[in-house]
Protein backbone atom coordinates (compact mmCIF):
# COMPACT_ATOMS: atom_id res chain seq x y z
CA UNK A 1 0.00 0.00 0.00
CA UNK A 2 1.38 3.41 -0.97
CA UNK A 3 -0.04 6.63 0.18
CA UNK A 4 0.67 10.27 -0.77
CA UNK A 5 -0.91 13.16 0.82
CA UNK A 6 -0.50 16.61 -0.56
CA UNK A 7 -0.46 19.48 0.67
CA UNK A 8 1.52 17.93 3.64
CA UNK A 9 3.01 20.93 5.38
CA UNK A 10 -0.40 22.35 6.15
CA UNK A 11 -2.61 22.40 8.86
CA UNK A 12 -4.41 19.21 7.61
CA UNK A 13 -1.77 18.20 5.87
CA UNK A 14 0.05 17.76 9.53
CA UNK A 15 -2.89 16.37 11.04
CA UNK A 16 -3.13 13.94 8.42
CA UNK A 17 0.89 12.53 9.35
CA UNK A 18 -0.94 12.04 13.50
CA UNK A 19 -3.67 9.83 12.64
CA UNK A 20 -2.33 8.06 9.97
CA UNK A 21 0.57 7.10 13.17
CA UNK A 22 -2.60 6.98 15.63
CA UNK A 23 -4.72 4.60 12.63
CA UNK A 24 -2.06 2.40 12.85
CA UNK A 25 -2.81 2.58 9.02
CA UNK A 26 -1.48 -0.28 6.74
CA UNK A 27 0.65 1.38 4.09
CA UNK A 28 4.52 0.06 2.49
CA UNK A 29 5.10 4.15 1.76
CA UNK A 30 4.05 7.52 2.35
CA UNK A 31 4.83 10.04 -0.07
CA UNK A 32 4.53 14.55 0.94
CA UNK A 33 3.80 16.64 -1.69
CA UNK A 34 3.30 20.16 -1.58
CA UNK A 35 4.07 23.74 -3.04
CA UNK A 36 7.52 24.69 -4.35
CA UNK A 37 7.22 26.91 -0.74
CA UNK A 38 6.80 23.46 0.69
CA UNK A 39 9.43 21.30 -1.36
CA UNK A 40 12.12 20.23 0.58
CA UNK A 41 10.92 20.14 4.03
CA UNK A 42 11.01 17.04 6.33
CA UNK A 43 8.53 15.16 8.56
CA UNK A 44 9.38 12.30 10.33
CA UNK A 45 6.90 9.31 10.14
CA UNK A 46 7.35 6.12 11.90
CA UNK A 47 10.83 7.13 13.13
CA UNK A 48 11.76 8.11 9.20
CA UNK A 49 12.23 11.42 7.35
CA UNK A 50 10.62 11.89 4.40
CA UNK A 51 11.41 15.26 2.12
CA UNK A 52 8.04 16.77 0.45
CA UNK A 53 8.18 17.15 -2.82
CA UNK A 54 7.38 19.33 -5.18
CA UNK A 55 3.82 18.85 -6.52
CA UNK A 56 3.64 19.07 -10.20
CA UNK A 57 2.18 17.27 -13.55
CA UNK A 58 4.30 14.38 -14.24
CA UNK A 59 4.08 10.37 -13.21
CA UNK A 60 4.90 10.86 -9.76
CA UNK A 61 1.36 9.08 -8.97
CA UNK A 62 1.79 6.21 -10.97
CA UNK A 63 2.36 4.03 -8.28
CA UNK A 64 -0.05 5.54 -5.23
CA UNK A 65 -2.96 3.58 -4.21
CA UNK A 66 -4.37 6.34 -1.95
CA UNK A 67 -4.16 10.49 -2.43
CA UNK A 68 -5.27 12.46 0.65
CA UNK A 69 -5.43 15.89 -0.65
CA UNK A 70 -5.79 18.88 1.40
CA UNK A 71 -4.13 21.69 -0.52
CA UNK A 72 -7.49 23.71 -1.57
CA UNK A 73 -10.29 23.66 -3.79
CA UNK A 74 -7.75 25.03 -7.29
CA UNK A 75 -4.92 22.66 -6.30
CA UNK A 76 -7.26 19.75 -6.58
CA UNK A 77 -9.40 20.30 -9.16
CA UNK A 78 -6.17 21.24 -11.06
CA UNK A 79 -4.18 17.95 -10.43
CA UNK A 80 -7.24 15.98 -10.06
CA UNK A 81 -6.19 14.02 -13.38
CA UNK A 82 -2.66 14.19 -12.81
CA UNK A 83 -3.50 12.18 -9.33
CA UNK A 84 -5.89 9.98 -10.76
CA UNK A 85 -4.77 8.90 -14.12
CA UNK A 86 -2.75 5.67 -13.03
CA UNK A 87 -5.91 4.59 -10.69
CA UNK A 88 -4.89 6.24 -7.42
CA UNK A 89 -7.92 7.00 -5.04
CA UNK A 90 -8.44 11.02 -4.36
CA UNK A 91 -10.07 11.37 -0.89
CA UNK A 92 -10.38 15.38 -0.65
CA UNK A 93 -10.77 16.90 1.67
CA UNK A 94 -11.44 20.47 -0.61
CA UNK A 95 -14.60 21.46 -1.41
CA UNK A 96 -13.78 20.83 -5.16
CA UNK A 97 -15.63 18.23 -5.67
CA UNK A 98 -18.24 17.69 -2.99
CA UNK A 99 -21.76 18.06 -4.56
CA UNK A 100 -20.70 16.90 -8.21
CA UNK A 101 -23.24 13.77 -9.13
CA UNK A 102 -19.67 11.66 -10.19
CA UNK A 103 -18.02 11.94 -6.89
CA UNK A 104 -19.43 10.56 -3.93
CA UNK A 105 -19.49 12.21 -0.40
CA UNK A 106 -18.78 9.92 2.14
CA UNK A 107 -18.93 9.97 5.86
CA UNK A 108 -18.02 6.22 7.13
CA UNK A 109 -20.33 6.03 9.62
CA UNK A 110 -23.35 7.01 7.72
CA UNK A 111 -22.67 5.70 3.94
CA UNK A 112 -19.10 3.99 3.64
CA UNK A 113 -20.41 2.56 0.60
CA UNK A 114 -20.81 5.56 -1.56
CA UNK A 115 -17.07 4.98 -1.18
CA UNK A 116 -17.34 2.64 -3.82
CA UNK A 117 -18.58 4.31 -6.29
CA UNK A 118 -15.94 6.52 -8.18
CA UNK A 119 -16.31 6.95 -11.77
CA UNK A 120 -13.20 9.63 -11.33
CA UNK A 121 -11.50 7.61 -8.28
CA UNK A 122 -12.46 11.00 -6.60
CA UNK A 123 -14.14 10.86 -2.69
CA UNK A 124 -14.65 13.78 -1.30
CA UNK A 125 -14.39 14.79 2.15
CA UNK A 126 -17.41 16.68 3.46
CA UNK A 127 -17.22 20.29 5.16
CA UNK A 128 -16.64 20.06 9.10
CA UNK A 129 -19.28 21.33 10.51
CA UNK A 130 -21.46 18.92 7.81
CA UNK A 131 -19.66 15.58 9.13
CA UNK A 132 -20.21 16.11 13.01
CA UNK A 133 -23.76 16.82 12.86
CA UNK A 134 -24.50 13.70 9.98
CA UNK A 135 -23.01 11.32 12.39
CA UNK A 136 -25.16 12.49 15.26
CA UNK A 137 -28.24 12.49 13.12
CA UNK A 138 -28.03 9.05 11.69
CA UNK A 139 -28.87 7.02 14.94
CA UNK A 140 -31.51 9.69 15.12
CA UNK A 141 -32.92 9.25 11.20
CA UNK A 142 -32.91 5.07 11.97
CA UNK A 143 -35.34 5.86 14.30
CA UNK A 144 -37.50 7.74 12.54
CA UNK A 145 -36.62 9.63 9.72
CA UNK A 146 -35.75 13.51 9.96
CA UNK A 147 -37.87 15.98 8.35
CA UNK A 148 -36.46 19.35 9.29
CA UNK A 149 -33.37 20.33 10.97
CA UNK A 150 -32.05 23.44 12.23
CA UNK A 151 -28.46 24.01 13.88
CA UNK A 152 -26.19 26.77 15.02
CA UNK A 153 -22.77 26.40 14.58
CA UNK A 154 -19.87 27.66 17.11
CA UNK A 155 -17.09 27.68 15.00
CA UNK A 156 -13.71 27.15 16.38
CA UNK A 157 -10.79 29.63 15.55
CA UNK A 158 -8.89 26.24 13.81
CA UNK A 159 -11.50 26.35 11.25
CA UNK A 160 -10.14 29.28 9.69
CA UNK A 161 -6.13 27.50 9.66
CA UNK A 162 -3.17 28.04 12.01
CA UNK A 163 -3.01 31.91 11.32
CA UNK A 164 -6.45 32.45 12.55
CA UNK A 165 -5.22 30.61 15.71
CA UNK A 166 -1.95 32.44 16.19
CA UNK A 167 -3.94 35.79 15.52
CA UNK A 168 -6.50 34.89 18.39
CA UNK A 169 -3.96 34.78 20.70
CA UNK A 170 -2.42 37.75 19.15
CA UNK A 171 -5.56 39.49 19.53
CA UNK A 172 -5.89 38.81 23.26
CA UNK A 173 -2.21 39.62 24.18
CA UNK A 174 -2.72 42.96 21.92
CA UNK A 175 -6.11 44.14 23.64
CA UNK A 176 -4.23 43.56 27.19
CA UNK A 177 -1.27 45.46 26.19
CA UNK A 178 -3.58 48.52 25.48
CA UNK A 179 -2.95 48.16 21.90
CA UNK A 180 -5.50 47.85 18.46
CA UNK A 181 -5.62 44.19 17.87
CA UNK A 182 -4.70 42.69 14.41
CA UNK A 183 -7.55 42.01 12.25
CA UNK A 184 -6.61 39.96 9.10
CA UNK A 185 -7.95 36.65 9.12
CA UNK A 186 -11.62 37.12 10.02
CA UNK A 187 -14.17 39.92 9.47
CA UNK A 188 -13.72 41.90 13.12
CA UNK A 189 -12.07 41.08 16.36
CA UNK A 190 -12.71 37.44 17.38
CA UNK A 191 -11.22 37.95 21.05
CA UNK A 192 -13.99 38.70 23.49
CA UNK A 193 -16.83 38.59 20.97
CA UNK A 194 -18.20 36.63 18.36
CA UNK A 195 -19.32 36.58 15.01
CA UNK A 196 -22.24 35.52 12.95
CA UNK A 197 -20.33 35.46 9.38
CA UNK A 198 -18.66 32.17 8.53
CA UNK A 199 -17.43 31.96 4.82
CA UNK A 200 -19.51 34.81 2.13
CA UNK A 201 -22.42 35.83 2.01
CA UNK A 202 -24.79 34.83 -0.53
CA UNK A 203 -28.00 36.34 -2.21
CA UNK A 204 -30.40 34.14 -0.38
CA UNK A 205 -28.86 36.29 2.72
CA UNK A 206 -27.13 32.58 4.41
CA UNK A 207 -23.90 32.13 4.23
CA UNK A 208 -21.37 29.62 1.54
CA UNK A 209 -20.68 27.82 5.03
CA UNK A 210 -24.49 27.40 5.94
CA UNK A 211 -25.33 26.60 2.47
CA UNK A 212 -22.94 23.96 2.79
CA UNK A 213 -24.50 22.67 5.07
CA UNK A 214 -27.89 22.48 3.51
CA UNK A 215 -26.60 20.70 -0.08
CA UNK A 216 -23.96 18.37 2.00
CA UNK A 217 -26.49 16.81 4.53
CA UNK A 218 -28.80 15.88 1.94
CA UNK A 219 -26.44 14.20 -0.54
CA UNK A 220 -24.96 12.44 2.47
CA UNK A 221 -27.87 10.93 4.02
CA UNK A 222 -29.48 10.50 0.87
CA UNK A 223 -32.32 12.62 2.08
CA UNK A 224 -33.53 14.88 -1.23
CA UNK A 225 -36.42 16.31 1.23
CA UNK A 226 -34.59 17.00 4.18
CA UNK A 227 -34.48 20.68 5.02
CA UNK A 228 -31.88 22.06 7.02
CA UNK A 229 -30.84 25.64 8.31
CA UNK A 230 -27.96 26.60 9.65
CA UNK A 231 -26.64 30.26 11.28
CA UNK A 232 -22.63 29.50 10.91
CA UNK A 233 -20.62 31.56 13.89
CA UNK A 234 -17.06 31.90 14.68
CA UNK A 235 -16.40 31.78 18.39
CA UNK A 236 -12.88 32.73 19.92
CA UNK A 237 -12.10 28.57 20.31
CA UNK A 238 -9.21 27.60 19.64
CA UNK A 239 -10.10 24.10 18.38
CA UNK A 240 -13.08 21.61 17.95
CA UNK A 241 -16.35 22.82 16.81
CA UNK A 242 -19.78 23.01 18.77
CA UNK A 243 -23.26 22.74 17.44
CA UNK A 244 -27.22 22.93 19.24
CA UNK A 245 -28.93 20.99 16.51
CA UNK A 246 -32.90 21.02 16.54
CA UNK A 247 -34.35 17.72 14.59
CA UNK A 248 -38.31 17.28 13.73
CA UNK A 249 -38.72 13.61 13.07
CA UNK A 250 -41.85 12.16 11.20
CA UNK A 251 -43.25 9.81 14.54
CA UNK A 252 -42.12 10.90 18.39
CA UNK A 253 -38.82 10.03 19.79
CA UNK A 254 -38.32 9.76 23.49
CA UNK A 255 -34.80 11.47 25.15
CA UNK A 256 -34.49 8.08 26.62
CA UNK A 257 -34.86 6.38 22.88
CA UNK A 258 -32.71 9.08 21.63
CA UNK A 259 -29.80 8.58 24.62
CA UNK A 260 -29.41 4.83 23.66
CA UNK A 261 -29.40 5.42 20.37
CA UNK A 262 -26.64 7.78 20.63
CA UNK A 263 -24.82 5.75 22.69
CA UNK A 264 -24.96 2.48 20.25
CA UNK A 265 -24.51 5.21 17.63
CA UNK A 266 -21.15 4.77 15.78
CA UNK A 267 -18.18 6.85 16.23
CA UNK A 268 -20.19 9.11 18.86
CA UNK A 269 -19.83 9.44 22.57
CA UNK A 270 -22.69 10.57 24.88
CA UNK A 271 -21.85 12.92 27.86
CA UNK A 272 -25.36 13.69 29.56
CA UNK A 273 -25.41 14.27 32.75
CA UNK A 274 -26.38 18.25 33.69
CA UNK A 275 -27.32 18.14 37.06
CA UNK A 276 -23.20 17.22 37.53
CA UNK A 277 -22.37 19.64 35.13
CA UNK A 278 -21.22 17.24 32.73
CA UNK A 279 -22.11 18.16 28.65
CA UNK A 280 -19.28 18.26 26.03
CA UNK A 281 -17.09 21.39 25.42
CA UNK A 282 -14.53 22.15 23.03
CA UNK A 283 -11.63 23.10 25.88
CA UNK A 284 -11.68 19.06 27.01
CA UNK A 285 -12.31 17.63 23.39
CA UNK A 286 -10.12 18.57 21.53
CA UNK A 287 -7.65 16.25 19.15
CA UNK A 288 -10.10 13.52 20.34
CA UNK A 289 -11.36 10.76 17.90
CA UNK A 290 -15.46 11.09 18.35
CA UNK A 291 -18.05 13.18 17.87
CA UNK A 292 -19.35 13.80 21.73
CA UNK A 293 -22.86 14.68 21.97
CA UNK A 294 -24.81 15.62 25.05
CA UNK A 295 -27.84 18.03 26.28
CA UNK A 296 -30.40 15.77 24.71
CA UNK A 297 -33.99 16.82 25.36
CA UNK A 298 -37.49 17.09 23.81
CA UNK A 299 -37.99 20.24 22.00
CA UNK A 300 -40.81 22.02 24.04
CA UNK A 301 -42.34 23.56 20.72
CA UNK A 302 -42.55 20.50 19.32
CA UNK A 303 -43.64 16.90 20.03
CA UNK A 304 -41.91 15.48 17.40
CA UNK A 305 -38.99 17.54 18.52
CA UNK A 306 -35.69 16.83 19.49
CA UNK A 307 -32.44 19.20 20.36
CA UNK A 308 -29.22 18.05 21.66
CA UNK A 309 -25.70 19.68 21.58
CA UNK A 310 -22.61 17.94 19.84
CA UNK A 311 -18.45 18.96 19.95
CA UNK A 312 -16.21 17.63 17.98
CA UNK A 313 -12.53 18.24 16.56
CA UNK A 314 -12.78 19.54 13.24
CA UNK A 315 -9.43 19.06 12.39
CA UNK A 316 -9.32 15.49 13.36
CA UNK A 317 -12.77 14.21 12.94
CA UNK A 318 -14.08 16.94 10.00
CA UNK A 319 -10.99 16.77 7.99
CA UNK A 320 -8.04 14.36 8.37
CA UNK A 321 -9.91 11.68 10.64
CA UNK A 322 -13.17 11.00 8.41
CA UNK A 323 -10.97 11.05 5.32
CA UNK A 324 -8.54 7.76 6.87
CA UNK A 325 -11.46 6.40 7.80
CA UNK A 326 -12.89 6.06 4.16
CA UNK A 327 -9.78 5.02 3.52
CA UNK A 328 -9.69 2.40 6.49
CA UNK A 329 -13.64 1.13 5.10
CA UNK A 330 -12.32 0.54 1.88
CA UNK A 331 -9.44 -1.67 3.00
CA UNK A 332 -11.42 -3.70 5.62
CA UNK A 333 -13.82 -4.02 2.63
CA UNK A 334 -11.25 -5.48 0.40
CA UNK A 335 -11.67 -2.86 -2.02
CA UNK A 336 -7.28 -2.89 -2.02
CA UNK A 337 -6.38 -6.35 -2.51
CA UNK A 338 -4.47 -6.94 -5.39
Amino acid sequence: MKVAIVGASGAVGQEFLRVLEQQNFPLDELVLFGSSRSAGRTYTFRGKEITVKELQHNDDFKDIDIAFTSAGAGTSKEYAETITKYGAIMIDNSSAFRMDEDVPLVVPEVNGDDAFNTPRNIIANPNCTTIQMVVALKPINDLSPIKRVHVATYQAASGAGAAAMDELVKQYSQIERGEEPTVEKFAHQLAYNVIPHVDVFLDNGYTKEEMKMYHETKKIMHTPDLDVSATCVRVPVMRAHSEAIWVETEKPISVEQAREAFANGQGLVVVDQPAEKKYPMPLFIANEDPVFVGRIRKDITNENGLSFWTVSDQIKKGAALNAVQIALYMIAKGHFNK
